[in-house]
């Protein structure tokens, strides 16, 4: 057998698209949790009987969903001063991403805050308002400095 007769091996997601899988998924199980209250743990089930997880990061998932409740307060305080409007005024699905953006801001320097302001902005066009990733991205370029703020330097320069 040659070596263009063997079958393809299916090709394994990468890490970056599997973490925009997880993302994804946990804007859309941070929502539902804003808004029914049910508990993370019965939500989190729900979600991974009705998707499929094979080409999602589901640790990141998993942390996303369980990290941004019990920080919601100091991830809220860390981005009001950011916003051009009340924390009750902001739209459901923004505050959702905002949330999570701060989470990954604040507890994941390991994912380069460039990236997460970008996947903040993509999620917030797929998700969001018509213009609700403008405002998704003003508030994370006001964030970033804040909670990133030696990375940040030292980029600009």
């Amino acid at each position: 057998m040659s070596e263009h007769d063997k079958p393809a091996k299916p090709a394994k997601p990468n890490k970056i698209a599997m973490r925009r899988k997880a993302r994804s998924l946990a804007v859309q199980a941070l929502y539902s949790w804003q808004l029914a209250g049910q508990p993370l743990n019965e939500i989190e089930a729900q979600f991974r009987v009705d998707n499929d997880f094979s080409e999602v990061d589901g640790a990141y998932f998993h942390e996303i969903l369980h990290g941004v409740p019990r920080l919601k307060s100091e991830l809220d305080e860390a981005f009001q001063p950011c916003l051009d409007r009340p924390l009750d005024e902001v739209d459901p699905v923004e505050l959702a991403i905002l949330r999570l953006s701060a989470y990954e801001l604040r507890n994941r320097v390991d994912v380069p805050y460039r990236v997460v302001i970008n996947e903040g902005i993509e999620l917030a066009k797929v998700y969001g308002a018509t213009d609700g990733h403008k405002f998704v991205n003003g508030v994370l370029d006001k964030l970033a400095p804040r909670l990133r703020g030696a990375e940040v330097r030292g980029k600009r320069s």
